[in-house]
Order: structure tokens, then C-alpha cells, then sequence
């Protein structure tokens, strides 16, 4: 595993990043204009993609500044995308939101605060829990979501804050179990970051739960794992 990872062949690990990301762009541009499919389910599928961004920069132990970099530029062309029809597909849902903005902030975020600390699994919780856990909620909640719940004006359905309680808790289970193996603070830390993810999640507006979620997740992980650790 080291031997990979030489010096030599770093800019063939930095340059898999565009290209995954433009193969989700793609892939999304794709079903916007030649298929059926819902505008909502389309933006899901740039959502969930490219959350496995951070997945991919720690596998291939990206350094620091690809992270921020990357981050950065995709926020720039986020804000342009508002004003004008970059990826038309990305922002066809209609609603009035910063949340693709904030996205590209929170991975910039817990890129430089987690790489720095040589702890980049835990920007993965941050941006995995976002990536996956609130997009399957939007989806099975809107499928299958039949109980629904107001919080302070946003509406939810049971099913998919159910949803986004389990996948939560799966992904910091998973990912620690990767990192420090079968032991009990593995599977007890997952807990209050998914009730709290979960929480922060019903009640953030106009997008900003890209931002807090990520951060709240990753932030919370953290603290109670080196707790329980020591």
C-alpha cells in the first residue's frame, strides 16, 4: 500500500478527482435532459456523488490542498451556476438555496481542520453523513414517506429522519471500525452523532444543513471518540 503512494504517481491520484466528479456532473446532466427522471432525484445523484469525494481523497491520501483547492473552485463555479446555466441539471429544482454553495464549503472546512490533524476519517464521517444520509432521506421520504412532521416550518416525514438516523449511524460505525477496529467505542459514537446530525438536519433552512450538518458530524465524532479513547 505505501509503495503505491510515491510521489511519482501523485498527480495520477489528484487527477482522479476531476474526473470522478465530471463523471457525476455528466451522469447528471445526462438524465436531466434526455430521460424522465424527477429534477429532485437528479440533484440526489450530484449530491450523493460527489460527497464521495472526501471518501476517495483518504484512500488516496490526497494531501491537504487538492481538498481545499478542489473545494474552492467548485464553490466558485456554484456561485456562478446560480447566475447563470451552468449545470442546469444541478440547480433545476426550483427552490432558493445556498446548499451546493455550503456543500463545497464544509469539504474545504473539514478537509483543512482533519487533514492537518493527520485524522481525515473524520472529514469522511462529516461529508458521508451529508452525501448519503440526507440524501436517502430526501428520497425515501419522498417515496415512501407517508407520517409527515413540521419543525420550525420544515416539513419531514418519520421515514426519512428514520432514514438519516440509521445511515448516520452506519457510516461513523463503518468507518471507525476501518480506522481502530472491533472495539466497544466504535459502535457507541455513532450514536450521538446520528441524533444529533439527525436533529441539526430537521430544523437547518434555505440549504445551510450542508454546512452544519458536515460540520456538526465530523466536529462531534471527533470530540466524543478522543473522549471515550482517551
Amino acid at each position: 500500500m505505501q509503495t503505491f503512494f510515491t510521489e511519482s504517481n501523485l498527480w495520477l491520484r489528484i487527477a482522479t478527482v476531476p474526473v470522478y466528479v465530471g463523471s457525476i456532473v455528466l451522469t447528471a446532466e445526462l438524465l436531466h435532459r434526455y430521460t424522465d427522471t424527477k429534477p429532485e432525484y437528479v440533484r440526489k445523484v450530484v449530491h450523493i456523488g460527489t460527497g464521495n469525494v472526501m471518501l476517495i481523497a483518504w484512500l488516496l491520501q490526497l494531501p491537504t490542498w487538492v481538498g481545499i483547492i478542489s473545494a474552492v473552485l467548485a464553490g466558485i463555479m456554484t456561485l456562478l451556476s446560480y447566475r447563470f446555466p451552468i449545470l442546469p441539471g444541478v440547480n433545476s429544482v426550483g427552490r432558493k438555496s445556498l446548499g451546493t454553495f455550503f456543500y463545497s464549503v464544509s469539504i474545504g472546512i473539514l478537509t483543512a481542520v482533519f487533514w492537518h490533524l493527520n485524522l481525515p476519517y473524520y472529514g469522511v464521517i462529516g461529508i458521508l453523513i451529508m452525501a448519503w444520509g440526507d440524501g436517502l432521506a430526501a428520497i425515501i421520504g419522498q417515496k415512501f414517506g407517508k407520517h409527515p412532521y413540521t419543525v420550525l416550518g420544515n416539513t419531514k416525514s418519520w421515514e426519512g429522519t428514520l432514514t438519516m438516523l440509521l445511515v448516520s449511524y452506519t457510516i461513523v460505525s463503518i468507518v471507525l471500525f476501518s480506522v481502530q477496529g472491533n472495539i466497544w467505542q466504535t459502535w457507541m459514537v455513532g450514536i450521538p452523532v446520528a441524533i444529533a446530525a439527525t436533529t441539526v438536519e430537521s430544523i437547518a433552512q434555505w440549504g445551510f444543513d450542508n454546512l452544519s450538518v458536515p460540520l456538526t458530524s465530523a466536529g462531534l465524532a471527533f470530540a466524543i471518540n478522543q473522549l471515550l479513547i482517551g
